[in-house]
């Protein structure tokens, strides 16, 4: 399936600036504690990382966090690539009306998949009312 058209509000680097100021903005507790791990931004996500979160034809991914949470490491954990979590651009910028809200989404997108890191599932961020 081809990607819709979207009227970005950023550029590519702005785009990726917004990601750099979110991660900024984490508590230095939080920044403390990550480990082993690279946020990167992409366009679209590919077939595959849709296959993989079981995404339904028409539906948007956001965000993706690929690793192991922190909660799984164990003393054999080494020697690992990096966990990586990839922001998807156009899907937020597609959601979002106005700048001001893909700055919040992205905010909210980081900190959704960095709780993947820590090893908080979809279910318990339900719970916890975070979406």
């Amino acid at each position: 399936m081809n990607n819709p058209t979207v009227n970005p509000k950023f550029t590519p680097a702005e785009f990726e600036q917004l990601v750099v100021e979110a991660l900024d903005a984490l508590p230095d507790f939080f920044k403390q504690k990550l480990q082993n791990i690279e946020v990167v931004v992409a366009d679209w996500p590919t077939e595959a990382e849709k296959r993989a979160v079981n995404l339904q034809p028409g539906g948007l991914l956001l965000g993706l966090y690929q690793g192991v949470p922190q909660t799984r490491r164990t003393s054999h954990y080494s020697l690992v690539p990096p966990d990586k979590i990839t922001i998807y651009r156009l899907p937020i910028e597609m959601v979002c009306r106005t700048p001001k809200r893909v700055r919040a989404q992205v905010q909210r997108t980081v900190k959704h998949e960095l709780a993947h890191h820590f090893g908080i599932s979809d279910d318990r961020l339900r719970e916890l009312g975070a979406y």
